[in-house]
Formats: C-alpha cells, structure tokens, sequence
C-alpha cells in the first residue's frame, strides 16, 4: 500500500489563505514543544521572531514563505503536516496542546499552531528565502504564464510522462495525486513515454494541470489521511478524483477497470482504455 504523500500544491495553498489574515500582525511569542522535525528547528526562533510583524504570505512549490518585516520564515508540512488558526479569545485557544502539536507562532489575536505526527516537515529562518537551498533550485510554478506547452514540450526526454511533471525542477508542485488527475482528463497515459507527446497533446496536458490544481484550491484540497484546512475542516476535491487510489474500480467514463502501476516509486492509477 502505498503512503499518502500529502499535502500538495491546492492543500498548501489552501492553508496559504487560510492564515492570510495574520497579515499586520505582530509575533508576541514563539513556543517550540518538539524541535526535532526533518531539520530541527533553531533553539533561538522565539528571539528571532519576536516583536516582528508579518507582512504577507506567498507560496513557492509546496512550501509557504511568511514574510516578515525582517527575513522570512519557510514551512514545509511534510508528509502529515498541519497548520490550526486558533483565535485567542475562544475557548479552543485555552484548550491544552496535543501530542503532536510541536510548534506556536503567537501573535496579536491568534495562535498559529503547527501539527506534524510523522515530523517530516521544516520550520527554517531565513534572511533571504529566494537564495535557499530548499527554493533557489525549484521549477516554474503551473499555474504560472511561463508553465505553457511550449516550455514543456522543450523539457520532454525519454522518461515516462508522470515522473517528469512530477519533476521539482520542471514544474513544482503537481504532486502524485493531481498528475494523475491531469491525465486522465488529458487522456495520456502516465507510462507514456514523454519525447512521444506532440506539441497538441503538451497544449492538452498543461491545459488540464492547471484546471485540476484551480478545481483542488476551490475545493480545499484532498483529504486523504491527515490533512485538514486551517479551520480544522476536511478538503473536498477528493470527492472528484477519478482515478487516484481507485485500482480495481469501473472507470467513471467507459467502466474499464481502473489499473495500478509502481512508476517512479510512486503508485500510479489509470484507465488503459482512456488514457493512451
């Protein structure tokens, strides 16, 4: 069974908005329960952090970038990450941490909280997060202008199509679930060998990238495992999945047995008869 590599793009976005009316405030204190994350988290943060105001979050791939009036704080959530906004004059804001609840960003009104069970995310400061080597290598954003058929059919090579748009330095962010979305609906099958795809089919491909991952956003994202909206409310988009982890079932469009295939270590899922 494969695990469940979430959060992707829409999930982070998600939560992107979900904290943005932090904007203007200011971190009155910073409390680290558990530093040891993929990188552990700095013993200093809270000094570093304190007193300064949050100018504006932006996301970049899968990570989120809170802006501050000095540097920049990057968080990855992982595997299992999450992100709570609790509002200090609520009861929940009295309620006692849980287990898994390692790090609060404590600011004017509320609490950011940051839950991560399996520790695989990062919490890092940073004076300028576009020179990190977390970010300064990544690809082109897909929901980008730049992310056209032309800049894809320029980047095809021969390698199946699924591991190269799931490929961090071509485009971020298309995770395992929302490639294999996109092309069911562009009918290319992910085994298809990419050098193969005519400029029409790349045209196709990024067309129904973009739809799914905008269609992901308005939804709130996947929720497969952990992963829950910044409010504590569960995404809906995989309500809409048409192939992702439905091996053995009828395929929605011609009833073919949707199929499941190990590609690129990750566990791929499409309709033979569809996709092509």
């Amino acid at each position: 069974m494969e695990i469940l590599k979430v959060p992707e793009l829409p999930e982070v976005e998600t939560v992107k908005i979900g904290i943005k009316k932090l904007c203007g405030s200011t971190i009155n204190n910073v409390i680290i329960r558990n530093d040891s994350l993929r990188y552990k988290i700095i013993a200093n943060l809270g000094q570093i952090l304190h007193n300064k105001q949050l100018k504006e979050i932006t996301r970049r791939a899968k990570y989120l970038i809170l802006h501050l009036n000095s540097g920049y704080l990057i968080i990855h959530l992982g595997m299992t990450g999450s992100i709570s906004l609790i509002d200090l004059n609520t009861v929940a804001a009295k309620i006692s941490y849980t287990k898994h609840d390692h790090l609060d960003i404590i600011f004017n009104s509320h609490i950011l909280r940051y839950n991560d069970p399996r520790r695989f995310g990062c919490i890092i400061y940073t004076d300028d997060y576009m020179t990190h080597p977390l970010i300064k290598n990544l690809g082109v954003e897909p929901l980008d202008k730049i992310f056209n058929p032309e800049y894809l059919f320029k980047r095809l090579r021969k390698s199946a199509i699924k591991p190269l748009i799931m490929n961090n330095h071509i485009v971020v962010g298309v995770g395992n679930i929302y490639a294999s979305e996109a092309l069911f609906k562009a009918k290319i099958s992910p085994l298809r060998q990419s050098n193969t795809l005519s400029l029409a089919e790349c045209q196709s491909l990024v067309k129904c990238i973009k739809e799914i991952l905008i269609q992901a956003i308005k939804l709130g994202g996947s929720t497969l495992r952990d992963y829950k909206q910044t409010d504590g409310s569960l995404g809906y988009f995989q309500n809409s999945h048409k192939v992702y982890n439905k091996a053995d079932k009828p395929c929605e469009v011609c009833n073919s047995i949707i199929l499941e295939k190990r590609l690129g270590q990750r566990n791929s899922f499409y309709c033979p008869n569809c996709q092509k």
